[in-house]
């Protein structure tokens, strides 16, 4: 008896762990939602460079269910993936503001893709 008690409660706590507040089943993203949305709340969009033609670091929108991005190094292989985390709200105006001061210019001669100053962040749902 005592053990199909347990059994019931362990597949009860597991149910109302997959199933979020709405009631639906969490996508299997749900949890990197949740991490990349703390991670953004806490770091800069941007990086330390900026194209020599804006001056300022440019954000690339790419599709909301974008999730990974793949960058390059010339020379010795520094080929990583990074997971995308900012991502624009909906009520967001369009346009964002980064100081002009204090970024690095694109050098002349790259050696990484990190160092052109465009930089990944979602579209809004």
């Amino acid at each position: 008896m005592n053990r199909r008690m347990l059994l019931l409660a362990v597949t009860v706590l597991t149910l109302a762990s997959l199933v979020n507040s709405k009631g639906n089943a969490m996508d299997p993203y749900g949890r990197t939602h949740i991490w990349a949305m703390n991670f953004a709340a806490q770091r800069p969009w941007h990086g330390p460079y900026h194209p020599i033609q804006y001056g300022q670091p440019t954000a690339l929108v790419v599709p909301p269910t974008s999730h990974m991005r793949q960058t390059y190094s010339w020379g010795v292989s520094q080929n990583k993936m990074y997971p995308i985390h900012h991502q624009y709200g909906v009520s967001n105006p369009g346009y964002g503001y980064a100081p002009r001061q204090g970024f690095l210019h694109t050098p002349a001669w790259p050696s990484h893709t990190d160092q052109f100053g465009v930089h990944y962040v979602r579209g809004p749902w």
